[in-house]
C-alpha cells in the first residue's frame, strides 16, 4: 500500500529497542482519509473470507476496525484492556505489552463474541504477536472462529507472524517493516 508506505517514511519515527512511532497519522492523531484507504485495502485482502464481525483491541486498532466495519456493514467489537465494573459474563486472557513492558488482562463480553461469530481481527501493529495471541485465546474461549488477522504495520524482525500462522490463521499486513536498525526505516 504505497500511500501508507510514504506516510511511514515521511512521518514515522523510530526509537531504540525496535519502536516505530506513527502517532502523527495512526495512533494518536489520525488521518481519516488514510483510515478509509486502509479499510478499502483490508476489504481487498479479505474479499474471499466470510466474516460476520470485526474484532480489535483498544485503543489503536479501533479506528481501522471501525472503518472496515463501516465499509463492510459489520459490527465491530473491541477487546478492553481493563475490566469495566459493569461488565458481566466476560472472557479474559493475559497479554504482555511490548511497548509498555507489562502484562495485563484483556476482556470481552460473551454477549458480543459467541460461537456463531466468524471474526476478522484488525490492529495497528504486529510485532511479537502478543495481543494477537490473547485475542486468539478469547475467540477460542467463546467458541468463535478467527477467519483472518489484519495489521496496518508488521515489524517482521519481531516475528509475530510465525506465531499466528502456526495456528492456521491467515495474516495480512498492509506494510511490512524489515528493520529499523540505526533508526533507518527499511520497508519490504
Amino acid at each position: 500500500m504505497e500511500l501508507l508506505k510514504q506516510r511511514i517514511l515521511t512521518d514515522g519515527k523510530c526509537y531504540p529497542g525496535g519502536i516505530l512511532k506513527v502517532d502523527k497519522f495512526i495512533n494518536h492523531q489520525m488521518d481519516p482519509n488514510l483510515m478509509k484507504a486502509i479499510g478499502v485495502e483490508f476489504i481487498k485482502r479479505f474479499a474471499a473470507i466470510n466474516a460476520n464481525k470485526i474484532l480489535t483491541i483498544e485503543a489503536s486498532g479501533i479506528a481501522p476496525a471501525i472503518m472496515l466495519g463501516f465499509l463492510l456493514d459489520l459490527p465491530v467489537v473491541f477487546v478492553k484492556k481493563k475490566k469495566p465494573s459493569t461488565m458481566e459474563n466476560m472472557l479474559s486472557s493475559k497479554v504482555m505489552s511490548f511497548t509498555k513492558q507489562r502484562s495485563y488482562d484483556v476482556v470481552v463480553s460473551r454477549d458480543f463474541l459467541t460461537e456463531n461469530d466468524r471474526v476478522i481481527f484488525i490492529d495497528d501493529f504486529l510485532a511479537y504477536g502478543n495481543a494477537a495471541k490473547g485475542v486468539i485465546d478469547l475467540v477460542r474461549q467463546a467458541g468463535a472462529t478467527i477467519v483472518g488477522m489484519g495489521f496496518i504495520i508488521e515489524k517482521a524482525f519481531q516475528h509475530g507472524r510465525e506465531a499466528i500462522e502456526s495456528e492456521g490463521i491467515p495474516v495480512e499486513s498492509l506494510v511490512i517493516v524489515e528493520s529499523i536498525d540505526n533508526c533507518q526505516i527499511k520497508l519490504k
